[in-house]
């Protein structure tokens, strides 16, 4: 077993890590620091530069004389070969990778491991995309000889918003299609967990990536977010994050009509059947909620069972939860993890009251993470709520925390109904040995990914978004790619 330990003290010793403007390395304008601490222990990892409007105003100034420069003129095969070299550059250091995510945001490193074929899969996905860019020759019904014809270009200069839960594929979800398209970026990672980003910068770097084609500028949302959401020279913007935030970013972005996609919030419906197999089910539907300790956007958190099997499934959850290991990321056989700052244990706490109150019973959990070896940081037991009904908070609110609340139903179309009854669409699941049920669920679910006998299931080339309040616009699959092109029609009289 490695030594992560040893590992983690070699990576980060608290020292400041400079932010990325034009293949520089560079301070704040107003040398303002933030500190970047661990979520397991509060220990000081580095500082950051708090960046603001003139660090956006640099980092957009450099992706817009790269958009407009040199990188206009590579060739799709030339990206292609860059995007590969990434890859080969980010499967070589992928134990530094996941290990800064661990330390930065407390992921369990087993976790953060195993997204080795999601991201390396991503980055050699568009790879292959980045050679199918193609237009199309159109017949139309003017008379003579005019021909009609279409080229697809890249939209240009891209504003990224990622969130602190994924800093490795939150980043190369947005920046890989970006450069197999020919665009460039301006990325701002959250104020949370920003090392990683960092570290992913000066891997493009050293494999060739040109001067301005992604910058990065860290600093808080309400500050360099705000800032490069409004920015007139950002010709798209793209956010993964709150629902509320999200408004305002699309609010903002009115002021040159700059394109935007938003990945946001969502109170996704896992659905078990009376005919589902238990015993796969149960650790699936518990895991579709704990897996990062319910820091995660698809969490599936509001668990509707049959009536006929809803109190042994539960039951059974809520045994599963208890037995989870709770500990620090770097310890490999931890399956939950911290809670990413002070700030969401506290709204944590606060729907873990509000449930009990509105009359949900705790069934497992429902409580902090005391002792000695968790001073410092913020745990939660994983907690499963049985009695809740549909109006209660819990079942209604995004609660971003390993929280599960149990609610049972009597027939499928009650079900779907009370499944779509949420402001809501980004992700739902369901539990059937029966094909016929679970393909009538998958069409009648709200909701921009369905999950049947399994869960958290993503590839680079299936598409993955929301619908609702849950936001706009497809991540993964070749409808990607159409977030970051723009259709120019060409017409030629050739008479």
């Amino acid at each position: 077993m490695k030594d992560w330990q040893a590992a983690a003290s070699a990576l980060y010793d608290g020292g400041f890590r400079p932010m990325f403007i034009n293949g520089q390395w560079c301070e704040s304008q107003s040398g303002e620091v933030m500190d970047a601490r661990n979520p397991a222990t509060g220990a000081l990892l580095a500082t950051v530069p708090k960046g603001g409007a003139g660090d956006v105003d640099a980092a957009v100034a450099a992706a817009r004389k790269a958009f407009d420069g040199p990188w206009s003129k590579w060739t799709p095969f030339e990206r292609q070969a860059l995007l590969l070299r990434i890859a080969e550059r980010f499967e070589a250091e992928w134990e530094n990778l996941c290990l800064s995510d661990t330390l930065d945001m407390g992921m369990p490193i087993q976790r953060t491991l195993a997204n080795s074929r999601r991201v390396l899969g991503m980055l050699r996905f568009y790879a292959g995309q980045a050679v199918t860019i193609h237009g199309h020759t159109i017949p139309n019904s003017f008379p003579g000889e005019i021909h009609s014809s279409t080229v697809r270009e890249p939209v240009g200069v891209v504003g990224a918003i990622i969130p602190w839960n994924a800093p490795i594929a939150g980043s190369v979800w947005k920046i890989a299609p970006a450069i197999a398209t020919g665009c460039t970026v301006v990325l701002k990672p959250s104020e949370e967990a920003s090392l990683t980003v960092l570290m992913i910068a000066r891997i493009m770097q050293e494999a060739g990536l040109p001067d301005g084609v992604l910058n990065i500028v860290t600093g808080l949302g309400s500050e360099a977010g705000a800032a490069l959401a409004e920015h007139p020279g950002v010709d798209k913007i793209v956010f993964t994050g709150s629902t509320a935030t999200g408004q305002s970013i699309a609010r903002a972005a009115t002021g040159n009509l700059k394109r935007v996609s938003l990945e946001l919030g969502g109170k996704s419906p896992v659905i078990v059947c009376r005919d589902a197999d238990i015993e796969k089910a149960v650790p699936v539907a518990a895991m579709a909620v704990f897996a990062n300790s319910g820091q995660i956007c698809i969490a599936g958190s509001r668990l509707f069972v049959a009536r006929e099997i809803h109190d042994e499934f539960v039951r059974r959850v809520a045994e599963f939860a208890a037995n989870l290991r709770i500990g620090h990321g770097i310890d490999e056989s931890t399956d939950i993890g911290p809670i990413i700052s002070a700030r969401q244990a506290e709204r944590i706490a606060g729907y873990l009251a509000i449930g009990p109150n509105e009359g949900a019973e705790v069934m497992t959990g429902g409580t902090r993470v005391e002792g000695a070896d968790f001073e410092g940081g913020h745990f939660f037991h994983p907690t499963v709520f049985g009695g809740v009904t549909d109006e209660m908070t819990v079942a209604r609110e995004e609660i971003f925390g390993p929280v599960i609340s149990a609610l049972p139903f009597d027939s499928l179309d009650e079900v779907v109904e009370r499944a779509n009854a949420t402001p809501y669409g980004l992700a739902a699941g369901v539990f059937s040995t029966h094909l016929g049920t679970a393909h009538k669920l998958a069409h009648r679910l709200k909701a921009g990914s369905v999950w049947v006998n399994m869960y958290h299931a993503i590839d680079p080339a299936v598409p993955f978004g929301g619908v609702k309040m849950s936001g706009y616009g497809r991540e993964g699959g070749t409808e990607h790619m159409e977030e970051y092109l723009d259709t120019k029609a060409i017409w030629i009289n050739t008479d």
